[in-house]
């Protein structure tokens, strides 16, 4: 096995509409058998494979007679609802020979940022891998509005990546990975930090029945590879893409993962949990958090920004900046505006029955930079 996954356990395959259906949006059954074949071989080295499968809309495009993506809601979620039974029944076909079971889990982005149900799912996750069932997973296009969606489904492979602890995030696309447009005009091989020079290197997608492009890809990047995963992103035209990797041959561009990844309630706070608000504080109290670790304490805060209730993740920045960490306040908004820049004597004075007066303690707090 390559070295790029000794000591792996899980990864994420993704894999994109065109990879899966044809400009007419119809299937390519033979590909997504190909496929099959190489998701067997990483079961075959003891990995256990979760599918997040683009394709649904595009196969309901195709079964419904639609030229290009629709662009109101409900046609979208026709357009899903028809293309998904299509998408899993051609999954459980393509590993039926191998003897492999397959189980769809179709996601909003809800299900995965509120704490009681994100635990839910990731519970599930490790029955069916447990099991040796493998995940096919897709976002509920058919029930989500704007307010519950992923954005595509490469922020979705990335959010699946770090709710599992995998340890890589394996995305096939039509292209052979990151192409330096601003140099050699190549394909990048390594890439051990996203540089804004690197994100000039993406573009987005025309085509209609696609969402992202590289773009996405990138994103996606930044979001696993902050979770300890690493990111592989080839051509999943390319019949032995997988066995390649396997081989230490890998065709494509690997994004080196960070080398301490978060730990599992860190990485809900950073990337699941919508935050709530802002509370903006001085500079000695950013540089306490980031480089002592340190909890929020209300003699550092300036001022809160948005209406948030005690409970809540909100965001952390400097006045005008963006934000830097993420945490949980045990404070609503109109309180911390009452005892900004007080010390911790005086607001155990005004509130009296409180045992904890950190604005967010280290334990709920991560950073983001």
């Amino acid at each position: 096995m390559h070295f790029l996954l000794e000591n792996a356990d899980r990864i994420v395959v993704k894999i994109g509409t065109h990879t899966l259906t044809n400009r007419r949006g119809g299937i390519e059954a033979p590909r997504i058998k190909k496929i099959c074949w190489q998701i067997k071989l990483l079961c075959d080295v003891g990995l256990r494979p979760i599918v997040v499968s683009s394709g649904a809309v595009g196969l309901g495009m195709g079964r419904l007679a639609y030229d290009k993506r629709p662009t109101d809601l409900p046609t979208l979620q026709a357009c899903a609802a028809v293309g998904q039974s299509i998408l899993t029944e051609t999954w459980q076909a393509g590993f039926t020979p191998s003897g492999i079971h397959v189980a769809q889990i179709l996601l909003t982005r809800e299900d995965v940022r509120a704490r009681r149900r994100h635990v839910a799912v990731k519970n599930l996750f490790e029955k069916l891998l447990a099991n040796g069932i493998v995940p096919i997973v897709n976002e509920n296009d058919s029930v989500s509005g704007d307010e519950l969606r992923f954005g595509d489904n490469d922020v979705l492979s990335a959010m699946v990546a770090s709710l599992v602890k995998a340890d890589m995030l394996l995305v096939l696309t039509t292209i052979p990975g990151l192409i330096d447009r601003t140099g050699s005009g190549e394909v990048v091989p390594i890439v051990s930090e996203i540089t804004p020079e690197v994100e000039g290197m993406a573009g987005g997608t025309d085509d209609p029945a696609a969402v992202g492009g590289m773009r996405s890809k990138i994103e996606a990047a930044k979001l696993a590879t902050k979770s300890g995963c690493g990111v592989f992103i080839g051509c999943g035209r390319d019949p032995e893409i997988i066995r390649h990797l396997l081989n230490g041959e890998p065709k494509g561009t690997f994004f080196v993962p960070k080398k301490i990844s978060l730990v599992s309630k860190k990485r809900w706070l950073a990337f699941f949990e919508h935050p709530r608000g802002t509370v903006v504080v001085d500079p000695g109290a950013r540089d306490a958090l980031v480089n002592d670790g340190r909890s929020l304490l209300a003699t550092g805060v300036v001022q809160p920004a948005g209406d948030f209730s005690a409970g809540d993740i909100i965001n952390i920045s400097l006045q005008g900046g963006s934000p830097f960490g993420r945490g949980i306040s045990q404070f609503g908004s109109v309180e911390i505006l009452g005892i900004a820049g007080h010390s911790t004597g005086e607001i155990r004075r005004r509130f009296p029955s409180r045992k904890r007066f950190e604005i967010i303690h280290r334990d709920s707090m991560v950073m983001l930079e």
